[in-house]
């Protein structure tokens, strides 16, 4: 499987990707690191006891993160909880609807990294 694979199946924006990172090697080396990264965890952490400040930092440190590397679904989603929990704003979404969002966060996220961990296999 090709980088470009990759983000075709994670649903990554891999052209951006490369504009930004100019070499395919360089998007992988990086792509690879991104099941130790500790963000999507610890904002599903969170999630569990809708700790404001948690859910803010976690999915903030979360949307730098995936938006860097041109993932942008699961970037989108988390920058919906940035700024339900962005601190001074007034709270527009349910704990029912803060919780999909974070459903829908999961999935993608364990999806991404199956894919990713299948990637690292492939091209060990």
């Amino acid at each position: 499987m090709t980088v470009k694979e990759l983000y075709e199946q994670i649903h990554g924006n891999y052209e951006n990707a490369l504009k930004i990172m100019m070499m395919d090697s360089f998007i992988q080396k990086i792509i690879v690191k991104l099941p130790g990264d500790p963000s999507c965890p610890a904002l599903l952490a969170a999630a569990e006891t809708m700790d404001p400040t948690r859910m803010f930092e976690s999915a903030h440190a979360m949307k730098g993160v995936y938006a860097n590397l041109c993932l942008d679904s699961l970037s989108k989603a988390a920058s919906v909880i940035t700024e339900e929990f962005r601190p001074g704003h007034e709270r527009e979404m349910s704990d029912a609807e803060v919780k999909q969002v974070i459903e829908e966060i999961r999935t993608m996220y364990e999806t991404t990294i199956a894919a990713i961990q299948s990637f690292i296999q492939q091209n060990a």
